[in-house]
């Protein structure tokens, strides 16, 4: 994962995930130079175009594909809308035994953010002092594919993160989220318990 192998060479998961699960990270293909990807408003070639992706755009987070499997979900701003598949190429080596590298988690009430740079994990929120922690342990949930937890450790103590596979919202924007995570942090006055969601991208 980037969140290991950044959180996430993180997960291990069982022989049987497929490449096909998601969120999972793309690049722009076949799209001229002088051209856009359009991002639009809903999975249509009429709809109205809300955004757009340069040519060369690179590690794009498909959040999900609709009913077809023609158009992926995506987010543009502070919303989310749609692309075509047909020009995007999915980053190799995803979903393959491991869970994709996620690169950021955040929620609301209070405002906290986790970023991760290598095996280190740096916690921020408006309401505490910023904490720095390193991965010591990681894998899978027993029996499934789809969920996954994390252990850290810090000056400040331990911080446990459990990621699901599942739709998740920030609660402020409409951007859409595929990974959801439930966070306890250690502290001097017992255990933190804060909930929000992850991406793929920063």
């Amino acid at each position: 994962m980037r969140l290991l192998a950044v959180l996430f060479c993180f997960w291990a998961l069982p022989a049987l995930a497929t490449q096909d699960a998601w969120p999972a990270l793309y690049d722009v293909s076949d799209v001229a130079t002088d051209d856009v990807l359009n991002v639009r408003q809903a999975p249509d070639a009429g709809a109205p175009i809300i955004g757009s992706f340069a040519p060369d755009a690179e590690d794009i987070e498909v959040i999900r594909p609709d009913d077809r499997y023609v158009w992926g979900l995506v987010n543009t701003s502070e919303g989310s809308g749609w692309v075509s598949l047909r020009y995007l190429a999915r980053t190799p080596g995803q979903w393959q035994g491991a869970m994709p590298a996620v690169a950021r988690c955040a929620g609301t009430e209070p405002f906290w953010s986790l970023e991760v740079a290598g095996e280190a994990l740096i916690y921020t929120a408006i309401s505490d002092t910023a904490r720095d922690y390193r991965h010591t342990q990681s894998g899978p949930a027993q029996g499934r594919r789809d969920s996954f937890h994390l252990i850290a450790e810090g000056p400040n103590g331990t911080a446990i993160a459990t990621v699901s596979a599942r739709a998740c919202s920030d609660g402020m924007s409409d951007r859409a989220y595929g990974l959801a995570v439930d966070l306890l942090l250690q502290g001097g006055d017992g255990w933190q318990h804060q909930t929000g969601c992850c991406s793929l991208g920063r």
